[in-house]
């Protein structure tokens, strides 16, 4: 039997960052570091860069001062400079905002940007930087990013973000068109509308969802996920953000769309962080067709666990009116 791929060019090979923006610098700094377990890269007047223990990049979360709290932006390295360019003829020839080229900072270099119809920006980027490992800090195995550390919960690697948009399916032609994306799963409404979409640049089942926004916001961030290794690093995780006073808003759950196991909690400033742990599913088929939840399916809930909160779908950064 014949069927027709649905798997991108590969032009755009992971996601690389997303710079999140706090108005409790410090606070969040802790947070992240000591007790979340994301290694310092370095720091400079307005960002610290941090990267967990085995992404490879010098960053893979930037940071930043601001007076509110929500996403700068989010970076996706590409697969060579040809790819790079590629991706830039794609966005100059469509309707998009392309908000051109940007010096890069401390973890890459030049980055080309484009915003999406919702103000959500966007970089692509192919020179990039690794971080120069401290003595104390290089793995016994020449293989690994860096070496294991068991400070705070101590995630493995930076998974995905969730954005909000009025439009998701809008959104949709955005990350088809710029990035070359698929989609492996979606909810569809009974009014018609997409209620959220996953989408994929490589062989993960996702790194980057959007779903639909009911706070009357604009270009706001959902939440920011790393993986663990298993789902005890998760349950172990709980019980350092009870110690340390962190806001737990639900889990240990699994959910039905991608099979994750995960937990969710408001870092200091208010932006929502996920750990999740998604087994060993990847999308290895060419032709993989995406898998529709309809409206009745959601209303089911969770795989299993308790019900999803109403904070859950309500609650976004920056906060409505910032």
């Amino acid at each position: 039997m014949t069927t027709t791929p649905t798997n991108p060019a590969f032009d755009v090979a992971h996601l690389g960052h997303v710079e999140v923006y706090t108005d409790k610098f410090e606070e969040s700094l802790d947070f992240f570091t000591r007790v979340y377990g994301l290694k310092l890269s370095a720091q400079d007047e307005t960002s610290a860069y941090l990267r967990a223990w085995e992404d490879y990049e010098f960053h893979s979360l930037k940071l930043t001062k601001h007076h509110t709290t929500g996403v700068g932006h989010i970076g996706y390295r590409c697969a060579s400079p040809e790819a790079l360019e590629r991706r830039i003829a794609v966005i100059e020839a469509s309707d998009y905002k392309a908000l051109g080229w940007v010096e890069g900072d401390l973890g890459h270099g030049p980055a080309y940007r484009v915003e999406d119809p919702f103000g959500h920006v966007f970089e692509l980027y192919y020179d990039t930087n690794r971080p120069v490992l401290a003595p104390e800090d290089r793995p016994a195995l020449k293989n690994m990013a860096s070496k294991f550390h068991a400070q705070g919960v101590c995630p493995r690697r930076i998974d995905h973000l969730n954005l909000l948009a009025e439009d998701v399916g809008e959104f949709r032609r955005f990350m088809e068109t710029v990035l070359g994306s698929r989609v492996t799963e979606y909810i569809q409404l009974d009014n018609g509308r997409i209620g959220g979409c996953w989408f994929t640049i490589n062989n993960k089942t996702y790194d980057l969802a959007c779903t639909e926004e009911h706070g009357g916001g604009e270009g706001r961030l959902h939440h920011v996920t790393y993986a663990t290794d298993q789902r005890e690093d998760i349950l172990r995780a709980a019980d350092i953000f009870l110690e340390n006073g962190v806001h737990i808003e639900t889990g240990p759950h699994k959910h039905a769309i991608q099979g994750t196991f995960f937990l969710y909690v408001w870092e200091p400033a208010g932006n929502r962080v996920e750990l999740a742990n998604a087994g060993a599913r990847l999308i290895l088929a060419p032709d993989w067709e995406p898998v529709c939840w309809t409206e009745a399916d959601r209303k089911k809930g969770q795989a299993w666990g308790l019900k999803t909160i109403e904070t859950f779908h309500t609650h976004g950064t920056p906060p409505v009116g910032d």
